[in-house]
């Protein structure tokens, strides 16, 4: 009785059910899971049974599905089970057995909650369990989120066991006759789990017998410090992060000022790609020159100015967009371009750096719009000089990402406009004008 008042209390501080709740119990036939089932029925929570067969031992798994059947029936619980070629899915998606089982299992076990209105699915990890997820978490490298271990819940899944040591869940099981079945999988050291399980923690407990329940304790505790330390990066984040739609900016002197430096950047810069092995490489920006970036998996991250600027890696556009002579509108990724042919009598020239007017005797069409590459250039409005482009968006004291974004109108392969900036002197407005082409940009 003890154990089930235990199982009651750790559901009930946990918040794993509520009055009315229908639970779905994810059953392989081995003592937690079987223990589990039995706890459950004992306190009365509405509850099925799910069974998954992968057809990886033959016989054996025939055995186990014949097993949680029977279980099912004694309890008098709705069973639910299916069995999956696990190979031929390793094989088409290229991953491990390993990976394929717990991919089939955890897809069919939602669509299955889902299906027969199941609040919950309940898995029968345990406290043993959690301490090799930690361990092993520990071991490859993690930061504070990987030591606070099996969660309790996430979302629609909760683990109501991981209060018990798997003693007591094989000594309650003798206790009352409940039979189960053994996974010899289990028993092999070739899986990560099975040797931390049978060659690390034995090894650990010859020295501290207690270590299972004292890492247990710990594991509290880190979930609890975990609370705190997401808090405290929160506030962090809404001094040094700020978005512009899909990009973000970093200021580099409130950065470099920050401690400590190494964890508050790994926390903001790890959401957008960035490897640890990348981290380095994201600091060392602090301290270098305008124009300098980190490309990650998803973003860039540009040393600017006075900001570090954090850009979505996106696939390349359409090199030319042409335009005839009757075109209108073109509408483009970050804005649309309208054209319109107007006589010059009378005209008044906007100064609006969104608008140009040029002498359409000048203009060969169809015109090219496309976005700028290095080598171009142009005779800016009110010089007799030519100047590259990139020149003059330094001048301009144009961003990196300023620069990717900006459009530009070309005609018998000269630029005559520089979209949304300035125009090309060769083609500007004139006495002899008699037409001229009026271009309107309209960035979104």
């Amino acid at each position: 009785m003890e154990l089930i008042n235990r199982f009651k209390t750790y559901i009930a501080a946990e918040k794993l059910y509520q009055a009315g709740d229908k639970i779905l119990l994810a059953v392989s036939g081995g003592v937690d899971s079987v223990v589990m089932a039995h706890l459950y029925k004992q306190a009365g929570i509405d509850c099925g049974i799910a069974h998954c067969n992968f057809q990886l031992r033959g016989a054996e798994s025939v055995r186990d599905e014949t097993f949680v059947t029977a279980l099912a029936n004694e309890l008098g619980v709705p069973l639910h089970t299916i069995r999956f070629d696990t190979e031929a899915y390793a094989t088409d998606k290229r991953v491990s057995i390993q990976v394929a089982a717990r991919e089939l299992r955890y897809a069919w076990l939602e669509e299955t909650r889902i299906q027969h209105s199941y609040t919950f699915l309940a898995t029968a990890h345990h406290m043993q369990d959690n301490v090799e997820t930690v361990l092993m978490n520990f071991s490859k490298g993690t930061g504070i989120a990987g030591l606070h271990g099996i969660l309790p819940r996430q979302q629609h899944l909760i683990r109501p066991l991981l209060f018990a040591q798997k003693e007591e869940l094989v000594a309650l099981a003798a206790t009352n006759g409940w039979g189960f079945v053994e996974d010899s999988s289990n028993l092999t050291v070739k899986y990560t789990r099975n040797f931390f399980r049978h060659k690390v923690i034995p090894v650990i407990q010859e020295t501290y017998p207690a270590v299972v329940p004292q890492m247990a304790a710990s594991i509290d505790r880190f979930r609890e410090a975990e609370q705190l330390y997401t808090e405290a990066v929160l506030r962090h984040k809404k001094r040094l992060l700020f978005q512009t739609g899909a990009n973000y900016r970093v200021p580099v002197l409130k950065l470099q000022k920050t401690t400590p430096l190494q964890t508050l950047a790994w926390e903001i810069f790890k959401d957008f790609g960035c490897s640890p092995a990348q981290l380095p490489q994201v600091i060392d920006l602090l301290q270098s020159d305008p124009g300098r970036l980190v490309e990650t998996t998803t973003h860039r991250i540009i040393r600017d100015r006075v900001w570090l600027l954090i850009t979505p890696l996106e696939a390349q556009e359409t090199p030319l967009i042409v335009i005839e002579k009757e075109t209108g509108v073109v509408p483009v990724k970050g804005g649309t371009l309208k054209l319109k042919i107007r006589t010059s009598e009378g005209a008044t020239i906007p100064t609006s750096p969104l608008m140009a007017c040029l002498d359409l005797d000048t203009l060969q069409f169809p015109l090219l719009m496309r976005r700028w590459k290095q080598g171009d250039y142009f005779y800016p409005l009110g010089m007799r000089k030519k100047k590259k482009l990139s020149r003059f968006f330094i001048d301009q004291k144009l961003s990196l990402i300023q620069k990717e974004n900006i459009w530009v109108l070309e005609s018998a392969k000269r630029v005559v406009w520089i979209i949304g900036m300035r125009i090309d002197d060769r083609c500007k407005i004139t006495p002899n004008t008699r037409d001229m082409l009026v271009l309107e940009w309209q960035p979104i």
